[in-house]
């Protein structure tokens, strides 16, 4: 399978319908699989990434409660996806982190949605608490968002379900550090609980 660095649609992402979130979900995992087998989340691709010149905390993002949602599509295996998103006080996406299962495999994936505009060949570095920096590297991209993502290993899980915050630092395209800090007070008892909302549909073959 080949995954585009763009694929254009006109679909809105902040009101997605069923098919477009599955389709979101399903390609992100298939895209991210390839990146996971060929780099550790925790190890840089030799001589692609760059060191900013500067840094920025992005004060104006505005963080909501993480949600658990599962997808149930036809006869297939139920997808769940624990997800928070940080919104500009314009109210416009700035920056999602979704945790992906698939029912009966304990193979988990991280996904992290940006805005267009980042230094793709720098991955997106999450760190938890003070432990040590996770490198995601960009999958692939929508006409308003860039999807960085890999497997989603054990320890950082753990680390996840014990930490207080998850620090985001993207690189754009000027060559900045970019940083943001989610908060997982919330996500341990969210990612093991019971989905918020279970949605079904049968796919016409």
């Amino acid at each position: 399978m080949t995954c585009s660095r763009r694929t254009d649609s006109k679909t809105s992402y902040e009101r997605p319908s069923f098919a477009a979130l599955l389709l979101a979900t399903v390609a992100s995992i298939a895209c991210a699989q390839p990146a996971a087998s060929q780099q550790r989340p925790d190890v840089a691709p030799t001589g692609s990434e760059i060191t900013p010149p500067g840094q920025r905390d992005v004060k104006d993002v505005t963080y909501g409660d993480w949600k658990k949602l599962c997808f149930k599509p036809g006869g297939a295996k139920m997808l769940c996806r624990t997800s928070i998103t940080g919104a500009f006080t314009t109210g416009q996406m700035a920056v999602r982190l979704d945790i992906v299962e698939r029912e009966g495999d304990d193979a988990r994936r991280l996904q992290v949605f940006s805005p267009v505009g980042m230094y793709l060949p720098n991955p997106v570095k999450i760190t938890v608490d003070q432990g040590e920096p996770y490198r995601v590297p960009y999958t692939w991209c929508l006409t308003n968002t860039c999807i960085a993502g890999t497997v989603a290993n054990p320890p950082l899980i753990a680390e996840m379900n014990k930490g207080q915050a998850l620090r985001l630092e993207f690189v754009d395209s000027n060559l900045l550090s970019l940083t943001t800090s989610v908060p997982l007070g919330q996500f341990a008892a969210v990612y093991k609980g019971a989905p918020a909302q279970t949605l079904e549909q049968d796919i016409d073959e």
